[in-house]
């Protein structure tokens, strides 16, 4: 197994790019590429130096964008939470609390399908493999404290409430569980898995046994 790569990250404009490679210039750019590594080499197998010379950037360029590898996985997921927050304070005023989470949950999880197989890589890395447990529970946090916002302000309660707290944890489980099933079987549409999972947040277990 490869040795864990990590440090903090550096301040101060990105320096130049290395002569003769066209750089990637975003953490999204960044994070492609690293992908496709990962998905030849591993998550272990593949160095931050690595990544810094497919994207034709400096080692030290690498860091100014990520505070470690276990972060690569994730883009900029600030940006995309950002996004979230916004789109569900520009949900109608009359919709259910329920509609509105689903459709947050949809949106969030809504790309292009020339995007797929990328994302699928993205998604197996962050579910699957062992080094990026504990970083993703990190990342998942501040999904969740998005989801608790928006309850706590429909339900008139604070974000670290009991119910907003739970409302959190439950559509995580959703899009997790919606995930896991589409690395297992490829056929399967993530917008159905994710709407499935949905439906049975709001019904509850109720009427779902055969006996």
């Amino acid at each position: 197994m490869a040795q864990q790569e990590d440090s903090t990250v550096g301040t101060g404009p990105p320096p130049p790019a290395r002569i003769g490679r066209r750089p990637a210039t975003t953490k999204d750019d960044i994070a492609a590429t690293a992908l496709k590594l990962f998905a030849t080499n591993g998550f272990d197998g593949t160095s931050i130096d690595q990544i810094a010379d497919a994207a034709g950037i400096a080692r030290r360029t690498f860091f100014r964008y990520f505070a470690s590898k276990n972060a690569v996985p994730w883009g900029d997921f600030d940006v995309h939470l950002a996004e979230m927050r916004e789109h569900l304070a520009d949900l109608p005023s009359g919709i259910t609390l329920a509609d509105g989470l689903t459709a947050a949950l949809l949106e969030f999880n809504t790309f292009p399908d020339e995007q797929a197989a990328v994302h699928r890589t993205r998604m197996e890395l962050i579910l699957t493999v062992p080094a990026l447990q504990g970083y993703s529970m990190v990342m998942y946090e501040g999904w969740r404290t998005v989801i608790a916002e928006y309850v706590a302000k429909r339900t008139g309660s604070k974000p670290d409430d009991h119910g907003p707290r739970t409302a959190g944890w439950l559509v995580l489980a959703v899009a997790i569980a919606a995930y896991e099933q589409w690395l297992h079987d490829s056929s399967l549409s993530l917008q159905d898995l994710l709407r499935s999972g949905a439906s049975a947040l709001q019904n509850g277990l109720t009427g779902q046994d055969h006996e």
